[in-house]
């Protein structure tokens, strides 16, 4: 039986990178960017929503295609965070979690990549 993409580890890794997200956008110096908190929340959720999507195919192809996508939103909230830090909205003790967290992330996409390209 196929797993479902709730069980898939990376999948679970991008739900703990939304939450500390979120969490750190709890942060006053948001209030006036409005625009670029809701930004990099709509990329951290890009990265769950989009491992979820390409699951349901049941097609390797497929799914590679939504990983892929899921990496480039990852990298983006990465370049969020950077962004963040250099606007001084959070400083780097408070984005380290985070941005290590979703290199992490894109590491196990990548790999997961690869392993779905050797079944096609």
């Amino acid at each position: 039986m196929t797993k479902s993409f709730e069980e898939f580890e990376v999948y679970q890794k991008g739900i703990h990178l939304a939450k500390l997200i979120f969490k750190l956008l709890e942060n006053k110096s948001f209030e006036r960017e409005f625009s670029f908190k809701e930004q990099i929340k709509r990329a951290v959720i890009s990265i769950t929503n989009n491992i979820a999507e390409g699951s349901e195919y049941n097609n390797n192809k497929q799914l590679i295609r939504y990983l892929k996508i899921s990496k480039g939103s990852c990298a983006e909230v990465r370049s969020m965070l950077v962004l963040a830090k250099e606007l001084e909205l959070l400083t780097s003790l408070e984005i380290e979690k985070s941005y290590n967290l979703s290199i992490e992330i894109s590491q196990n996409l990548s790999n997961f990549i690869k392993y779905l390209t050797t079944k096609i």
